[in-house]
């Protein structure tokens, strides 16, 4: 009897077992499905909710991927000559901005920023002065000058330097507090005289005027200037 029990215990407990294992199973099944459920369910709801926006989103989906498209278009294009030549082009655009950027150009870079008016003035200026020909002729005039100064030989060098040397000293001279009130004086007597509307003198007028205070201190002050001029034409001739 107890070896009968023991036999129909066994299968008690294995179908038991089975059962609870069973059951087990449906609650994991159960558990991985119910959160799947929930966001399934989320979602058809915000679709149901919000149809433009979704629509919206599904249109800019398509055309990211229609970009994506012609993107892998393009790298499927290139050749590896192209890709050699495109990289150089990079490189060599990057050395030029190297070299741009230096203290110098930025430097002029403000300067033009600071006078910008001026500058456009100045471009106005030299478009209207190439549209009447006079900057093609003041290019002309300087070349003559260039040629000019390259056909001076020593001796015409030296004798427009003395003549310079010459001139600097007459703007010397005139430029002395006496030679300019002396030169003053006598302009300014030249003008009265000319307002006065003076009329022909004879022998007699002449000895009249002579007796004037005024004729004397005129004539007085020609002769200080004639005696002067002698002076001087006496030492250059001596030099």
């Amino acid at each position: 009897m107890s070896g009968d029990d023991a036999a129909a215990g066994e299968p008690e407990a294995d179908g038991t077992g089975g059962a609870g294992s069973d059951a087990a199973d449906d609650d994991t099944a159960g558990g991985d499905a119910a959160p799947d459920d929930i966001d399934r369910d989320e979602l058809e709801a915000a679709v149901a909710e919000n149809p433009e926006a979704v629509a919206a989103f599904v249109d800019r989906l398509d055309a990211v991927n229609e970009l994506l498209d012609v993107i892998a278009l393009g790298e499927g294009a290139l050749t590896d000559e192209m890709a050699v030549e495109l990289a150089g082009t990079a490189s060599t655009l990057a050395e030029s901005a190297d070299g741009i950027a230096t203290d110098e150009t930025v430097r002029l870079a403000a300067s033009v920023g600071e006078n910008g008016d001026e500058l456009r003035e100045a471009m106005e200026t030299l478009v209207e002065l190439q549209r009447s020909g006079t900057l093609d002729e003041l290019a002309e005039l300087g070349g003559v000058g260039s040629l000019a100064a390259a056909a001076l030989d020593d001796e015409m060098v030296r004798s427009l330097a003395a003549t310079g040397s010459s001139l600097g000293e007459v703007a010397d001279t005139a430029a002395s507090d006496d030679t300019r009130e002396g030169l003053t004086t006598l302009l300014r007597g030249v003008g009265t005289a000319q307002r006065s509307d003076p009329q022909p003198v004879g022998a007699v007028g002449l000895a009249r005027s002579v007796r004037d205070p005024e004729v004397k201190h005129g004539l007085g002050y020609l002769l200080a200037v004639a005696k002067a001029i002698g002076r001087e034409r006496g030492e250059a001739a001596e030099e």
